[in-house]
């Protein structure tokens, strides 16, 4: 008799442990603290950042993105019409290539100024960020990285123009449309211009990766993703 109760006893214990791993694997559904919403808008930067800046890093990762392609400043569109339209197209055609190339090279000192802002999002702003607009996370992301970044790009671009020859390329583009009869001198700071759009073109990359993880629920291919985001639903 002893035996059959141990017996039972023993399967009753292997029942419950197999019941507390089932329990174990089901989804909590608790209440989602600061701490993890703002764990989750960490994780959807971070994958902006990750799939979208890096794409930009690449060539023509701007010159080939109509959604960040860097045009001729608007003191600068003159020119670029009048020289296609006395036959230099092609020497046009090559000066707003170097300068979506210099962009491209400058984001690569993106990173890690990012990261290190991602990681300094605060409880207190987490859900006021969540529950904010389609580019909420990435507006907040701006006003705490743009200056250290403008800082940080300005340089590269300006090194870049030289590597690439964009600086000889532009030198005698404006030279070329100086020397034209009945044309207003231009001499304008492209460095500044460059760094400026690169900086757009940033912004919105990651801005594009963050409205698809609120728009999407396939994008959120965490856990955490899916339970932050879903409070925005």
């Amino acid at each position: 008799m002893k035996k059959a109760m141990l017996f039972v006893l023993a399967l009753q214990l292997i029942a419950c442990g197999e019941l507390q791993q089932v329990v174990n694997q089901l989804p909590q559904s608790g209440p989602i603290g600061n701490a993890e919403i703002a764990q989750g808008l960490r994780q959807a930067l971070d994958l902006g950042i990750e799939k979208q800046v890096s794409k930009l890093k690449a060539e023509d990762g701007f010159f080939k993105n109509e959604l960040v392609k860097i045009v001729m400043p608007k003191e600068l569109q003159k020119v670029d019409k009048t020289l296609r339209d006395i036959g230099l197209g092609k020497l046009a055609d090559e000066g707003l290539k170097v300068l979506n190339r210099a962009a491209e090279d400058a984001v690569g000192e993106a990173t890690p100024i990012f990261v290190d802002a991602v990681k300094n999002i605060s409880f207190t702003d987490a859900k006021n960020i969540l529950l904010g607009s389609d580019n909420a996370a990435t507006s907040y992301l701006q006003q705490n990285t743009e200056s250290q970044l403008y800082t940080k790009f300005n340089p590269v671009i300006k090194n870049s123009f030289e590597k690439v020859g964009a600086d000889k390329i532009w030198s005698n583009l404006i030279a070329k449309y100086n020397a034209l009869p009945l044309t207003n001198n231009v001499n304008p700071d492209l460095t500044d211009y460059v760094t400026q759009e690169a900086l757009k073109g940033v912004y919105t990359m990651i801005a594009v990766e963050e409205k698809e993880i609120r728009t999407k629920v396939s994008s959120r291919t965490t856990d955490v993703l899916r339970r932050v985001f879903t409070l925005q639903d």
